[in-house]
């Protein structure tokens, strides 16, 4: 198969050549290589890798009408690696096909990297917090700083690791912290804690330059958890999540912070009471803040805890910003990177989106049922080791009542 990198792509008389994007509608809008054309793949790949199988219905007619066939095209997706199918099927098809090796993240790699050997970046810097006292003061300011006044996620002498995997949400948590440590009324402490647990190498290059773009000092330190659970077959996502937090907490710790900051956020929450009910049979949502029962003296919170994802993607692209998706090397063609199936947590974000359709209070009302609870009209409930049944107190109550 013949395969061009982005480097060498860049050297091409493009009047001569089709760029040809299958990645999905949402992310070619977001951004793609310069003059690309968009035929998307599916979203869910079955076993039919012909024409038919892979592309969208109606895609392989937009190929024959939108790429001449005497020149090449050169196909990309996200990672490099779908497009390696659609590489195959263009070639059946009678097509010069080759593959952008890397796809659209070794691109961004490459574009990110120019930009921060500009000297304009520390006005970029700027402008990025700026949009965040001004544009999105209502939408994002306001609810991050009322989680932290609400939950009392910050003290006056706290040291506290803001944890950044590189993505939206961790970058974006980073920079509310540097500004509510230089503009608010606590004083405290920051570390901006990176681990890099593996990272594909335009991954981890991705990460670090939009941490210049965004004026964020990384702390980083180094493991070797992706060749760990490498080897796992049964559950190697959950192994890593729980490997990643274990080693987060225990450096910060020996950094002498007090907490560390997660960038989970409003969706997060109620995504989690949905997953709780409907596949779990229980009422539980994700914590505001938590003590540590492993690592003493050590407490989580999630200053993002009543910020929407819909505002967070929108201060993203108001300022042109592209963060990693799935950082994962195990899971190059999962469902944000173009492929693959989705996680019960997919399942959720598209029941949101339907009750959105519906009403727009349904998500509020969801977090809202959490904190409003009538343990009288509950037939059951536990705190720690203490059961309640409804029937433990039912005649004493009835009882009562007539008394």
């Amino acid at each position: 198969m013949h395969t061009i990198s982005v480097e060498e792509l860049e050297n091409l008389d493009r009047s001569n050549i089709t760029i040809l994007d299958i990645r999905s509608e949402d992310d070619f809008r977001r951004g793609s290589l310069p003059g690309a054309i968009h035929v998307p793949m599916k979203k869910n790949l079955d076993e039919d890798r012909s024409e038919e199988g892979f592309f969208e219905p109606e895609s392989v007619k937009a190929v024959e009408n939108a790429i001449p066939t005497n020149r090449p095209v050169y196909v990309f997706c996200h990672t490099g690696n779908q497009s390696q199918e659609a590489v195959k099927i263009l070639t059946g098809l009678g097509y010069q096909a080759v593959n952008i090796e890397g796809g659209y993240r070794s691109w961004l790699r490459l574009s990110l990297e120019r930009m921060v050997s500009n000297d304009s970046v520390t006005e970029r810097t700027r402008e990025i917090e700026r949009t965040l006292i001004k544009k999105f003061r209502k939408s994002i300011w306001r609810p991050f700083t009322r989680a932290i006044r609400d939950y009392q996620l910050i003290q006056d002498g706290d040291r506290i690791a803001v944890c950044i995997s590189g993505g939206k949400d961790s970058m974006l948590l980073a920079k509310l912290m540097q500004e509510i440590q230089k503009h608010g009324p606590v004083s405290f402490e920051l570390v901006f804690l990176v681990m890099n647990p593996g990272y594909n190498a335009d991954n981890w290059k991705i990460i670090q330059n939009n941490a210049r773009i965004l004026g964020i000092p990384l702390t980083v330190f180094e493991t070797e958890i992706f060749d760990v659970v490498a080897e796992i077959d049964k559950n190697p996502c959950y192994l890593c999540a729980r490997m990643r937090r274990g080693y987060l907490y225990s450096h910060a710790k020996e950094l002498g912070c007090n907490k560390i900051a997660l960038g989970h956020h409003f969706d997060d929450v109620i995504e989690t009471i949905l997953m709780g009910m409907l596949y779990g049979a229980k009422i539980e949502t994700m914590m505001p803040k938590l003590h540590s029962q492993n690592f003493e003296g050590m407490e989580l919170i999630r200053p993002l805890y009543l910020v929407k994802e819909a505002d967070i993607k929108a201060w993203r692209d108001s300022n042109d910003l592209h963060f990693i998706q799935c950082a994962c090397r195990f899971t190059e063609n999962c469902t944000s990177c173009g492929g693959g199936r989705g996680s019960k947590r997919d399942e959720m974000k598209e029941l949101i989106a339907q009750f959105r359709k519906i009403s727009p209070f349904i998500e509020s009302n969801i977090f809202n049922s959490v904190q409003n609870v009538n343990l009288r009209t509950i037939i059951g409930y536990h705190k720690d080791k203490e059961a309640y049944c409804f029937l433990d107190d039912y005649d004493e109550r009835k009882s009562r009542e007539d008394s």
